[in-house]
């Protein structure tokens, strides 16, 4: 049996290793999630050392170890600089790259959760530079709860939002009434409809506009918002009305997310220090 073979990864993590070495958590296609030692990557004139950056996409020869597998080769193939250059985005590619860790396999094929994982990426790294305009910073929480729901659902674990966990009847917003309101409920599942016998606990409450934003991340794209608010009365498209909504239904899914996974996500952290809140 070869001691060789060769890999398609992204990068997710690296920690130091001794003095000159480092060790990469990769996602690869073929073989899920390897931890590598990359030899000589933290050196100045290491070939590996640019190689082995975060989220950087590589076409790798690696060699069977003991404990752990050691790089020898790694062409790049993909990078995606413009996140490294934006701490918002940033620190929405590091929550993606923490939920992806969460629920890859080793020694599987993970092809579908590899192409998601780029793909959100590559929406990220596209969207405007922050300068701090309320438009903007929209834009990165709408496209990290996208990126959210379509990893939970790769995960079978996404939450139900278009119907009520218990009833199981169509839940549609209700912009004509300023105090309607639906549940959410980890336990549940999902949305829960008010006036049930038994309900389960809730978690948080949505409003008319939050729902409507919450239904939209089942969708392979986002629609833009005049799509999915044609001509809804009270006017709720404000740029803070909708920069709140993101807020709360990323912390929604963030929350949701480690009750499944029974983990914290770090990378939350640093999203919730800055002006994105």
């Amino acid at each position: 049996m070869s001691r060789t073979y060769k890999a398609t990864g992204i990068n997710l993590k690296s920690i130091p290793l001794g003095e000159a070495d480092r060790i990469v958590t990769i996602l690869t296609r073929e073989y899920g999630l390897i931890r590598a030692v990359a030899p000589g990557a933290r050196k100045q004139k290491s070939k590996l050392g640019g190689r082995i950056g975060l989220f950087v996409v590589n076409q790798l020869l690696l060699a069977k170890g003991r404990s752990l597998d050691k790089i020898t080769q790694a062409e790049t193939l993909e990078s995606y600089p413009g996140l490294s250059k934006d701490l918002a985005k940033l620190a929405a590619s590091q929550y993606l790259a923490e939920l992806v860790l969460y629920h890859a396999l080793s020694e599987q094929p993970q092809e579908e959760l590899f192409e998601l994982l780029q793909e959100h990426l590559r929406r990220l790294e596209q969207l405007p530079h922050l300068t701090g305009n309320q438009s903007e910073i929209s834009l990165v929480l709408a496209q990290l709860s996208h990126g959210i729901f379509h990893l939970l659902a790769l995960a079978g674990i996404a939450p139900q939002v278009q119907i009520c966990c218990v009833t199981q009847q169509s839940l549609n917003p209700n912009f004509s009434d300023p105090d309607w309101r639906v549940g959410f409920s980890f336990d549940a599942g999902g949305t829960v409809s008010f006036g049930n016998q038994s309900p389960p606990k809730l978690h948080s409450q949505l409003d008319a506009l939050e729902l409507t934003l919450l239904q939209q991340l089942a969708a392979p794209e986002l629609p833009p918002l005049t799509q999915v608010f044609p001509n809804q009365p009270g006017d709720p498209l404000t740029l803070e009305s909708v920069k709140s909504a993101w807020v709360k239904l990323e912390r929604i899914l963030r929350e949701y997310a480690q009750y499944h996974f029974g983990r914290s996500i770090r990378s939350a952290g640093l999203l919730d220090s800055l002006s994105l809140r």
